[in-house]
C-alpha cells in the first residue's frame, strides 16, 4: 500500500429536497475528485439531499410537512442512488463517504436516519454508520443507529471509519473507534459556527475561534491516531429553495472542510464561503510517527485497569440479533 494519498472533502452545495438533481451533482464532483487523482472523497452530514435548518424557527405542523419533504429526497442505502454512486466511485476509481438522509429499510417503515455511506474504488457499496445519538431537536427528524453502526471499513487505502458532528463528543464513541483500528476518520458537519456562552447558542460564523469542530477533530486526531478529512456543508442563498428562505433561520452552512494530521495539526486550514473539493497530500508515515510516540492501543494504553464494553447486538422488533463478523446482525 502506497505510504502518500491525496485526500479531500467536497465542500459542495447539494440541490436541496432533489434527490434526483443532487445524484447528478454527485456524480459530476466524483468524476472530479477522479481527475484530481483523489483516493479519498468525503462528503458533508445528510448531503443527500437536505439538513434540517428550519429548527427552532418553524411549527410543529411545519416542521412535520417538512419531514415528509426529507423523505421524499432521501436514499435507500443499498438502492438505485448508491449502485450508480458506486458506478461513478469505480469509474473515477476514488473511495468515497457520503452523508445522506436514509429511509429505513425495514419493510413498513418510513424512519429516517441521519447516515454516512461508504463505497470503494472498485464500486463495491461497503457498508453504512447510522448516527447512534442525534443532537438535541433532531431526534424529531431521524431515528438512532445501533450497535452495528459502530464500523470501520477496509479500503485499499487503510481502515477507514466516520463519525456524524456530534458524536466526536461521545467520549467512548471515540474509544471505540480506535478500538476497531481506525486509521483514517472521516468527519461530517452541517456547516461551522461561533458558540456563545453555551452549545446550544450557536451562530453562523467562518472562521469563527469558539467553534467546537476545531478542538474536536485535532483532538479526535492526536487521541486515535488517525488522519482526520472534515467535511462541512456549504449553502449560499441562491441554492435555498424559496419556499424555505424565510424558515432557514439555523443555516449554519458556511463551510469549514479541512484536513489534520495524527499530531493534530492541519495539512489544510479550513476553507469558508466557497464551493469547492478541498483536498491535501497525506502521508501514512506520520501515523506511525505518533504510534511511536503515544499508542491508545499498544504501550500508551493500560487495558488492566480500563476497558470498554462494546454491545454484540442491534436491536430488532423481535429483540436483540448478535451481530455477525463484519457488523451486521443475524437474521
Amino acid at each position: 500500500m502506497a505510504t502518500m494519498l491525496r485526500v479531500g472533502a467536497a465542500q459542495v452545495a447539494p440541490k436541496f429536497f432533489d434527490r434526483a438533481g443532487t445524484l447528478k451533482k454527485t456524480i459530476g464532483v466524483i468524476e472530479e475528485a477522479g481527475r484530481l487523482g483523489l483516493d479519498l472523497l468525503v462528503f458533508p452530514e445528510t448531503y443527500f439531499a437536505a439538513y434540517p435548518y428550519w429548527r427552532g424557527a418553524v411549527s410543529v405542523r411545519r416542521s412535520t410537512e417538512l419531514i415528509v419533504e426529507m423523505q421524499r429526497s432521501a436514499i435507500r442505502v443499498p438502492g438505485e442512488e448508491t449502485e450508480e454512486l458506486a458506478a461513478a466511485a469505480r469509474r473515477a476509481r476514488v473511495n468515497c463517504v457520503i452523508g445522506c438522509n436514509e429511509l429505513d429499510d425495514r419493510p413498513g417503515s418510513l424512519t429516517l436516519y441521519n447516515t454516512l455511506v461508504f463505497v470503494g474504488r472498485d464500486g463495491r457499496l461497503l457498508g453504512r454508520h447510522r448516527k447512534l445519538m442525534p443532537t438535541h431537536s433532531e431526534r424529531v427528524y431521524w431515528g438512532m443507529g445501533d450497535a452495528s453502526d459502530i464500523r470501520v471499513f477496509d479500503m485499499d487505502i487503510g481502515r477507514v471509519g466516520g463519525l456524524i458532528c456530534y458524536e466526536h463528543h461521545m467520549t467512548l464513541l471515540r474509544a471505540a473507534m480506535a478500538i476497531k483500528g481506525e486509521e483514517i476518520h472521516c468527519a461530517v458537519w452541517p456547516g461551522w459556527w461561533a458558540v456563545e456562552r453555551h452549545l446550544g447558542a450557536k451562530r453562523p460564523e467562518p472562521g469563527a475561534r469558539s467553534c467546537d469542530i476545531e478542538p474536536a477533530i485535532r483532538e479526535y486526531a492526536i487521541e486515535n491516531q488517525t488522519f482526520v478529512v472534515s467535511s462541512s456543508w456549504y449553502l449560499p442563498p441562491s441554492e435555498i429553495p424559496p419556499a424555505l428562505v424565510g424558515e432557514m433561520q439555523y443555516n449554519l452552512a458556511v463551510g469549514g472542510s479541512c484536513i489534520v494530521n495524527p499530531a493534530g495539526l492541519f495539512v489544510r486550514e479550513p476553507v469558508f464561503q466557497e464551493e469547492t473539493i478541498v483536498w491535501a497530500d497525506i502521508d501514512l508515515e506520520e501515523r506511525r510517527l505518533a504510534k511511536a510516540y503515544f499508542d491508545c492501543l499498544g504501550h500508551y494504553a493500560r487495558f488492566d485497569l480500563l476497558s470498554l464494553n462494546i454491545r454484540g447486538e442491534a436491536w430488532t422488533p423481535t429483540g436483540p440479533k448478535p451481530l455477525e463478523e463484519g457488523g451486521h446482525a443475524a437474521h
